[in-house]
């Protein structure tokens, strides 16, 4: 349905919240499989985050974001023309529009860095589960656990909700990004969130 909902009136995985960026299909999938595939290179590695603090000090680094280069430039090619759709019809009249930054360089630096969050994030959340049942991670747990607490650190992730809201990540790194607000704040926030995660209710299922 044309409001993200299904006939139940959910929310679709990936749908965008009703009215706020109209995405395209094709802009959400490859916003997914960006996501997908930026925690797979982590899982497929042995390096892990072993603590915020640690996490904290990577981010402040290089992004080292090139793996995922051409998952960051479809995002940006698909997502110019309906961020520059938004912004035209913005209701928010007293921020200066005109100045909002909407060029390629600008949407794919704050996906980058957004990238270079969700992977701190995500290797924390592995290094913790593997810590806790000696057994590698399960890549679908540490995606979903890993974008819920980057999208809302100071809520407790529901261990029977199964969704993966990427349509939520791709509104904040693109409004976020044409406005030039920075998102280590709230990635810092995860990190937090993830040292301190009870994983006995996610492991039980």
């Amino acid at each position: 349905m044309r409001d993200g909902s299904d006939r139940n009136g959910r929310a679709r995985r990936g749908a965008l919240p009703h009215g706020i960026l109209d995405s395209p299909p094709p802009l959400v999938d490859a916003m997914s499989s960006l996501y997908e595939h930026t925690i797979d290179r982590i899982l497929s590695t042995s390096d892990r985050v072993t603590s915020a603090a640690e996490g904290k000090r990577l981010l402040a680094g290089d992004d080292g974001t090139e793996a995922v280069a051409d998952h960051v430039q479809r995002v940006v090619v698909l997502a110019i023309p309906v961020l520059r759709t938004f912004v035209r019809g913005a209701r928010f009249t007293r921020i200066p529009w005109v100045l909002v930054a909407t060029t390629a360089f600008s949407i794919g630096s704050a996906v980058r860095s957004g990238v270079r969050e969700a992977q701190v994030i995500g290797s924390l959340v592995a290094f913790r589960l593997e810590q806790a049942t000696s057994h590698p991670a399960d890549p679908a747990l540490v995606k979903r656990l890993s974008l819920e607490l980057y999208l809302s650190p100071g809520k407790t992730p529901d261990p029977a909700d199964l969704a993966l809201p990427v349509g939520q990540l791709l509104r904040r790194w693109l409004i976020k990004g044409a406005i030039g607000r920075d998102t280590r704040k709230a990635a810092s926030k995860a990190l937090d969130a993830a040292e301190r995660l009870d994983l006995r209710p996610y492991l039980d299922r």
